[in-house]
C-alpha cells in the first residue's frame, strides 16, 4: 500500500515507481533473506521513509551545483578549477573562495565523532583481500544486476554516462575509485580516495540540478535522490560482502563490521542521509531488503546498459597478451562475464536484461579457485598479508586494463 503523504520539490504524491511490483521484489529478495539472515517482515515506517527519500536530495551538494551552474561570472559563481583546488589544498588554496564552495568544503572536511580510523583501515584491508572477487561482484551483481530496476539506469542513458564509447571509461573510473578506497590510510581528508569521493558527490549534485527540470519526477522521483543513493551504497557494501562470501571468500564478523564502517563514512561523504547510515551488517541488509521492496520494474534502459557493459568488458587492454590475441582475450572476457552474471541473476535476470544465457561455469571455477587461494595457499604461505599484497597488485593491473593507456582519474564535471 502506497503512502499518500505530501512531499516537497514540486510533487504532491510519491512517484509511481514506488512499490509498483512487490511480488517481483519479494521473489528477487529471496537470496538476500537467506544469506543476509533477515526476516521477511516489512517495516512500514521504514518504507514510508524510503518513499519520501525519492523526493529528497543532497542539499549541500545542491547549493554547490547551483553556484557552479551560474551563467554570469561573479563572486558567488564556482568554477571546476576552484572546486579541484579546494579539494587539493582546502579553501585556503582558493582566492576569494565563493560562499557555496566554502560551505560545501566545511561539510565534507568535518569528520564525524563516530569515525574510527582503525576500523576504516581494517575495512580497506578487507577490500584489498577481496582481490578480483570484489571487481566481479561490483561489476556483475551490483552494477549490472542493478539495471533490473528502472530509475537510476534511465538517468544514465539520458546523460550518456554509461552507454556507447564512454562505457569503458566510466567503468574504469569506478574501478579506480574503489582501488583508492582500498589503499592504506584511505579516506583521510585530502587523500585521493577522499578527493574522488567528494568529487563524485559534486558530480551527482550537478546531474541532479541539470536534469531535475526536465525529468519525469512523477514517475521516478528526483534524478539522484536519497533513496537511490541508499540503494547504491547498499550494493557497494552489504551486497559486496554477501557476493564475495558466495564466491568462497572468508570474511569474519569483525572484518565485516570494519568494512561496513568504511562504507558508512563513504556514504556520509557522498551526502547520504545520516539516518540511513549504518555499520551494522544485519541492519544494512534490512535496509537493502526494504529498498528492494520499493524498487520499480526493469525499464528499457536496463538491457541497453547491460549490453553496453558486456561489449566494453572485451575492449579492455590485456598487456600480457600478444597484440594478435587481444580480440580473442576480449571474447573470453565477455563469455566469462555472461557466465558469472547468469550465475548471479539467473535465467529471469538474463532475460530481463536481454543478454544471452550461459552455463555458470565461470562462477563454479572462481569458487574452486578461492577455496584453494584462501583456505589452502594462504594458510601455508603468508596468510592475509600475502593476500592483501596480491589483491592490490591484481587490482592495479585491472584498473590499467580498463583505462587502456589513459590517465587513471575521474573526468570533468558535467556542464
Amino acid at each position: 500500500m502506497q503512502t499518500e503523504q505530501m512531499l516537497t520539490h514540486g510533487a504532491t504524491r510519491l512517484p509511481s515507481r514506488f512499490r509498483e511490483n512487490e511480488p517481483r521484489a519479494r521473489r528477487l529478495a529471496r537470496p538476500l533473506l537467506r544469506f543476509g539472515g533477515i526476516g521477511p517482515e516489512i517495516d512500514e515506517s521504514l518504507m514510508a521513509r524510503i518513499g519520501a527519500a525519492l523526493m529528497q536530495r543532497d542539499e549541500p551538494g545542491a547549493a554547490l551545483a547551483d553556484a557552479i551552474r551560474m551563467r554570469v561570472d561573479g563572486p558567488a559563481r564556482v568554477t571546476q578549477q576552484q572546486l579541484r583546488a579546494a579539494m587539493r589544498s582546502g579553501i585556503a588554496g582558493v582566492e576569494a573562495c565563493p560562499p557555496a564552495l566554502a560551505e560545501f568544503m566545511a561539510v565534507v572536511s568535518h569528520v564525524p565523532d563516530w569515525v574510527d580510523w582503525e576500523l576504516i583501515d581494517q575495512g580497506a584491508s578487507v577490500l584489498r583481500r577481496m582481490g578480483p572477487n570484489g571487481r566481479d561482484v561490483l561489476e556483475q551483481l551490483a552494477l549490472v544486476g542493478g539495471y533490473r530496476f528502472g530509475g537510476p539506469g534511465d538517468l544514465l542513458v539520458a546523460t550518456g554516462g554509461l552507454t556507447g564509447g564512454r562505457t569503458l571509461r566510466r567503468l574504469a573510473e569506478t574501478q579506480h575509485w574503489t582501488v583508492t578506497l582500498a589503499e592504506p590510510g584511505s579516506l583521510r581528508p585530502g587523500t585521493e580516495s577522499w578527493r574522488l569521493t567528494v568529487y563524485v558527490r559534486a558530480m551527482h549534485a550537478l546531474v541532479n540540478s541539470t536534469y531535475e527540470s526536465k525529468w519525469d519526477v512523477d514517475r521516478w522521483g528526483l534524478p539522484i535522490n536519497q533513496a537511490d543513493q541508499l540503494g547504491t551504497l547498499g550494493l557497494f557494501s552489504g551486497t559486496l560482502l554477501l557476493g564475495c562470501r558466495m564466491l568462497g571468500v572468508p570474511i569474519s564478523q569483525s572484518d565485516a563490521h570494519a568494512f561496513m564502517h568504511m562504507w558508512k563514512y563513504v556514504g556520509w561523504l557522498m551526502g547520504v542521509d545520516p539516518s540511513f547510515l549504518t555499520d551494522d551488517e544485519h541492519e544494512a541488509h534490512r535496509l537493502a531488503y526494504h529498498v528492494l521492496l520499493a524498487a520499480p520494474n526493469v525499464s528499457d534502459a536496463g538491457p541497453l546498459l547491460a549490453q553496453s557493459v558486456h561489449v566494453a568488458i572485451g575492449e579492455r587492454r590485456f598487456d600480457r597478451w600478444p597484440a594478435g590475441l587481444q580480440q580473442l582475450r576480449g571474447r573470453l572476457e565477455r563469455e566469462r562475464f555472461l557466465s558469472m552474471l547468469n550465475g548471479f541473476v539467473g535465467v529471469e535476470g538474463m532475460r530481463e536484461l536481454d543478454l544471452p544465457r550461459r552455463l555458470p561455469w565461470a562462477l563454479a571455477l572462481v569458487v574452486m579457485q578461492n577455496v584453494i587461494r584462501y583456505r589452502v595457499i594462504d594458510r601455508l604461505h603468508g596468510g592475509p598479508d600475502r593476500r592483501e599484497r596480491i589483491g592490490r597488485e591484481v587490482a592495479l593491473a585491472l584498473v590499467a586494463s580498463y583505462f587502456a593507456g589513459e590517465q587513471a582519474d575521474v573526468g570533468d564535471l558535467p556542464g
